[in-house]
């Protein structure tokens, strides 16, 4: 192995000698790359976006917005980013560089105010730049009714009809996990909506059709700590053996709020995220099989809405900058109960496959959880993969109620998933989260669906008995009486729902 380092703005940098848990934050600001900011500390302002270079879905590589204040160092080990200095192009002898588009657009939209969040938002609008599929589409002026995309004036496009994407394809959920203190947020808008395509001589363009960075194996130990990857499952699965006490992370979008809030700290680190065995996606005659270390973001993009439920869920958990580092297999590995997917592979009668040095085991997730933030996992095991079992049943929602519309933690999670044939619901699936201990089947409220008419009397009696299914607590998120009702209303949103489909 040969000494950890990242290529950073293009130039290779040692790691050493930051501690194994440096953030990729305080690596790059201790090297003078002071457009990298924190913030929250939490991942939840995008001040300290970069941009990463990772496998791509349409192309050999992909340009990938994350937090750098959740990612340790050490986890880059051989991989190239880009920070907002990177962004510029050098100047002549030492000139100062040429803005990037997307700062120039930024600057002369007056997207940057007291600046603080600037150099993120330029990072997290870089990634969206350089997405493969962003196209521009046809602009229509609106109609008189208001109707129509609107087409763009000199002072900027217009967007009557679809605020949330621009004319230029340019998706604002791509910077949903920035926060602009400045409430500067509608020239940002406008600054995103103006840019163009990448020119044919953009090197970060160009960078796509290469392959990206190989992964790795990583043995960095320094002060008794360490931080490990290996090449193959069955060297990590070994590993684990030897090291049962080691915290096993992939996009460390929790473990690096730990590190960072409650000063956690470990003395063994086994990153798993770019392991090939956890990062397969197959369809099977009976089943979808999603690798553990696959990010939300690869997994939305690969699956394309084949699986209706989990697209449902995609939009709605946390950032697309958490999404480009949270994986399946971290979400169910913390045992949390407020945790977004739970529902939804509860509600797809999903399982979990468990992997140690001793072969594999395959576990229904509604077996999986056995206690608060405890789950049937044991020590040197973890989650390989998850299984969704084929075919899907066709009507389906998941409902987050939470303070803010995206990223924000849940108050109440419900997922749903109903085979109505000749308008009998012939089988119920309802997965909740942020009721109990643990994310939970509604077995009760599923016996009041199966069997009887899918009308607005059974979904009455079945909202009733939703109401009174887990163990809702009072908390600062809200209070136990209205989990309990948010979990009727959504049964009886549902019931609308489908009946305006039906009938529209």
């Amino acid at each position: 192995m040969t000494a950890p380092r990242i290529t950073v703005n293009g130039t290779e940098a040692p790691i050493s000698p930051a501690a194994p848990h440096t953030t990729v934050l305080d690596f790059l600001r201790e090297r003078g790359l002071t457009g990298t900011k924190e913030g929250c500390a939490e991942g939840e302002c995008g001040a300290c976006a970069v941009l990463v270079a990772r496998p791509g879905t349409n192309e050999p590589t992909d340009w990938v917005a994350v937090n750098a204040c959740l990612l340790p160092a050490a986890a880059l080990d051989g991989q190239e980013v880009v920070t907002s200095e990177g962004l510029a192009t050098a100047g002549p002898a030492g000139a100062p560089g040429a803005l990037h588009p997307v700062q120039e657009e930024m600057a002369v939209r007056g997207g940057s105010q007291c600046g603080y969040c600037t150099p993120g938002f330029v990072c997290s609008m870089a990634a969206e730049y350089y997405r493969p599929d962003r196209c521009a589409h046809t602009d229509t002026e609106p109609a008189e009714d208001g109707t129509g995309t609107g087409t763009g004036t000199e002072d900027g496009p217009r967007h009557d009809a679809d605020p949330e994407h621009g004319p230029n394809g340019f998706d604002l959920h791509a910077l949903s996990g920035n926060l602009c203190r400045c409430t500067g947020y509608r020239p940002i808008r406008d600054a995103a909506f103006a840019v163009g395509a990448p020119t044919a001589d953009d090197p970060l363009a160009q960078r796509r059709a290469q392959s990206p960075p190989a992964p790795v194996a990583t043995e960095y130990v320094r002060d008794g700590r360490a931080f490990l990857r290996r090449s193959t499952l069955g060297e990590t699965l070994r590993l684990l053996r030897e090291r049962p006490d080691a915290v096993v992370v992939a996009g460390s979008t929790d473990w690096g709020v730990e590190v960072n809030i409650r000063s956690r700290r470990a003395d063994c680190v086994v990153a798993v995220d770019r392991l090939p065995e956890l990062r397969e996606l197959r369809f099977g005659p009976g089943a979808v099989e999603i690798g553990a270390a696959l990010t939300l973001t690869e997994i939305e993009r690969r699956l394309d809405g084949r699986v209706p439920l989990l697209a449902e869920l995609f939009p709605q958990f946390a950032s697309r900058l958490i999404r480009n580092g949270a994986t399946l297999g971290g979400n169910l590995g913390t045992g949390s109960p407020i945790g977004d997917s739970p529902p939804v592979l509860l509600a797809l009668e999903a399982s979990v496959v468990l992997a140690d040095a001793d072969g594999e085991r395959q576990v229904p997730l509604a077996e999986y959880f056995t206690g608060y933030r405890q789950s049937v996992r044991r020590p040197g095991e973890l989650i390989r993969a998850v299984r969704v079992p084929l075919p899907l049943s066709p009507v389906v929602a998941f409902h987050k109620i939470a303070k803010r519309r995206f990223d924000d933690i849940s108050s109440v999670a419900v997922a749903f998933a109903l085979d109505v044939e000749d308008g009998i619901v012939r089988k119920a699936r309802i997965g909740l989260g942020g009721v109990a201990a643990t994310p939970i089947r509604a077995l009760a409220t599923e016996e009041a669906l199966e069997g009887r008419p899918w009308t607005a009397e059974t979904a009455g009696a079945a909202a009733r008995v939703l109401r009174a299914e887990g163990t809702p607590m009072n908390d600062q998120r809200a209070s136990a009486a209205y989990r309990s009702a948010m979990l009727g209303q959504s049964l009886l949103k549902l019931y609308a729902q489908t009946t305006e489909a039906v009938t529209s």
